[in-house]
C-alpha cells in the first residue's frame, strides 16, 4: 500500500522533528539547571561553627582571624545547652561544630541518630573532683554527698574517676558509659547526686564534693586548689574536636577550618584562656 505509506511521511516527519526539538530544549534546560544550581562537592569560603558560650569565645576569635588569612570567613554561633550543637549540625543550620569528645557523640549517634563525624583535635580538658569542704580525698567522711554530671558520658567519666581513687568499685566489664547503677561496692557509702553538667560545679557549696568538668569548673569559679582528684592525661579518650556531617570530612573547608585551629597563635590563646585547666590535644 505505497500511496497510504507516502500519505503518512509528513506526519512522521513532523512528529519526529517535534520529538528531536523537544529533546534539544529538554538538554538546555537541564544545562543551564546545572551551571545555576552549585556543586555539592564546591568548597565553601563561609562557615557557621557552633561553639559553647565562655572562654571558648576567645579561643574562636583567634581562630577566626587565622581562617580569615586562609580564605575561609567563619561565623560562631554560641551555644549554652550541650545538646544543641550537634542538633544544629543534623539540621544543617551550622556547618561545624567543636564542643564535644568521643564518647559523648558516640551516644548521641546512638541516641539521636545523627551523622556527625569528627575531622581534628582541639583540646582534652581533665575532668576532676572538687570540694569547698575538705581540702584530701581521705578527709571526705562516710555519706558524703557528691555530685556527678547526668549526661551519659561525662557520668561514666566521673564515676572513673571516684573508682580511681577508691571511693567506689564498678562492675567488671563497664564500659564508659556507667551509671550509677554499675557501682558494685561502695564502702564509705557515698551519695551519688546526678545534676546537670552545667549545675553541677555551682552546687559544690550545697555538697561535700563534686566531679566538675573542666570549662564548667571555670565558669562556676572553682579553683585548682579546690580540686581534690582529677583523671589522668595521659592516653586521654575525652579530646574534644572539631565535628561535621558524614560526607563532608573531606571537603576542602573542612582542611582549612581544622588548620585554622591547630597552630601555634590558637594555642597560646588557648593556654592564656584556660589557664593551664585545658590542655591541646593535636
Amino acid at each position: 500500500m505505497p500511496g497510504n505509506t507516502n500519505t503518512l511521511l509528513p506526519f512522521f516527519s513532523a512528529t519526529i522533528s517535534r520529538r528531536s526539538g523537544l529533546a534539544v530544549l529538554l538538554a538546555s534546560a537541564v544545562s543551564i539547571v546545572s551551571l545555576a544550581a552549585p556543586s555539592l562537592a564546591e568548597d565553601k569560603t563561609a562557615v557557621k561553627v557552633g561553639i559553647m558560650s565562655g572562654e571558648d569565645e576567645d579561643v574562636w576569635r583567634v581562630v577566626t582571624a587565622q581562617a580569615a588569612e586562609r580564605g575561609l570567613t567563619i561565623e560562631t554561633v554560641v551555644f549554652n545547652d550541650y545538646t544543641q550543637p550537634n542538633e544544629a549540625l543534623e539540621r544543617g543550620e551550622i556547618d561545624a561544630n567543636a564542643f564535644q569528645h568521643k564518647p559523648y557523640l558516640d551516644n548521641q549517634i546512638k541516641t539521636q541518630g545523627y551523622h556527625i563525624v569528627p575531622v581534628g583535635y582541639t583540646g582534652v580538658w581533665p575532668i576532676g573532683l572538687y570540694s569547698k569542704k575538705y581540702a584530701n580525698i581521705a578527709d571526705l567522711p562516710k555519706g558524703a554527698v557528691i555530685g556527678v554530671p547526668n549526661d551519659p558520658s561525662n557520668e561514666g567519666r566521673a564515676l572513673r574517676v571516684l573508682q580511681s581513687e577508691h571511693l567506689i568499685k564498678l562492675r567488671e566489664g563497664t564500659g564508659i558509659l556507667a551509671t550509677t547503677a554499675d557501682i558494685a561496692e561502695n564502702p564509705k557509702h557515698l551519695v551519688i547526686k546526678e545534676l546537670d553538667a552545667g549545675i553541677v560545679g555551682r552546687s559544690v557549696e550545697d555538697l561535700d564534693g563534686a566531679v566538675v568538668n573542666t570549662d564548667w569548673a571555670l565558669k562556676s569559679g572553682l579553683t585548682p586548689e579546690n580540686r581534690i582528684a582529677q583523671e589522668a592525661v595521659a592516653d586521654n579518650p575525652y579530646r574534644n574536636f572539631i565535628a561535621v556531617k558524614a560526607g563532608n570530612e573531606n571537603q576542602p573547608w573542612v582542611k582549612t577550618l581544622v588548620a585554622s585551629y591547630q597552630n601555634e597563635k590558637v594555642k597560646a590563646e588557648f593556654d592564656r584562656v584556660y589557664k593551664g585547666t585545658g590542655i591541646s590535644a593535636y
